[in-house]
């Protein structure tokens, strides 16, 4: 996938067919269901809104957080309630997930966070324009460590043009994953990404930022003697 070289922040990407995640099943609480039902409507964002900028959508200027798939939502929940100054927009296939953070989030009052329950790809292409986001997060995605299953990870050349239409020059892109080969895939596509430079003095990982809360996740993971790899990138301003 090329982009025109003119324009390269005002090309759209095409859509990929093959899916990163698979919606699992399973019960929702009370509260999550609540979430979806009663939160949703207030909080969430739809597709169907059309392409809005974050200054839309929040009715100010702040700087701009963008998180693909947040899981169960802890790490962002914490992120909005910290940082008020900061506005942050979510995105996640998964209904549990999507109804816990929305019912903790509106429990605690936030005005700081919106979600989006839809595939990330369709967001990124259809929902927010370009150079619209300051930082772009993606925590812990699905490695899919079966060699035959590594063309489902969502870290690829055709996701990144994408990441890189959506940054402000000079945004960021922060990346983490526990899951060794999968941090070295993710190295290996943005050494071939035009437009970024890693801000790793190594030039491979960073320690863990400080306002990167650590999950239950990443807990866990260390317990089993998982490493953890963060990855920043910064969109390099067109010359």
């Amino acid at each position: 996938m090329n982009q025109n070289a003119s324009t390269p922040s005002d090309v759209t990407p095409p859509q990929r067919g093959i899916k990163s995640y698979v919606v699992r099943g399973g019960r929702m609480t009370r509260a999550q269901q609540r979430g979806l039902d009663e939160v949703l409507p207030r909080l969430g964002l739809r597709l169907e809104e059309g392409c809005r900028s974050p200054e839309a959508i929040f009715g100010r200027r702040a700087h701009s957080v963008l998180e693909i798939g947040f899981g169960m939502g802890g790490s962002l929940l914490a992120q909005a309630t910290h940082h008020p100054e900061v506005d942050f927009i979510g995105i996640e296939v998964h209904p549990p997930g999507v109804g816990k953070l929305l019912d903790e989030a509106d429990k605690a009052g936030l005005t700081n966070l919106r979600v989006f329950h839809e595939d990330a790809l369709k967001v990124m292409d259809e929902a927010l324009p370009a150079a619209s986001i300051d930082t772009l997060q993606l925590f812990f995605p699905d490695p899919w460590p079966k060699k035959r299953h590594h063309k489902r990870r969502i870290v690829q050349p055709a996701f990144i043009e994408r990441v890189y239409r959506l940054l402000r020059p000079g945004g960021q892109f922060h990346m983490a994953t526990d899951w060794q080969p999968y941090a070295e895939h993710m190295r290996e596509v943005m050494s071939e990404a035009r437009g970024f430079e890693n801000l790793s003095v190594q030039g491979d990982y960073v320690p863990r930022p400080d306002f990167r809360p650590q999950t239950r996740f990443e807990t866990r993971g260390e317990r089993l003697g998982h490493g953890v790899y963060d990855l920043i990138y910064r969109r390099v301003p067109e010359a």
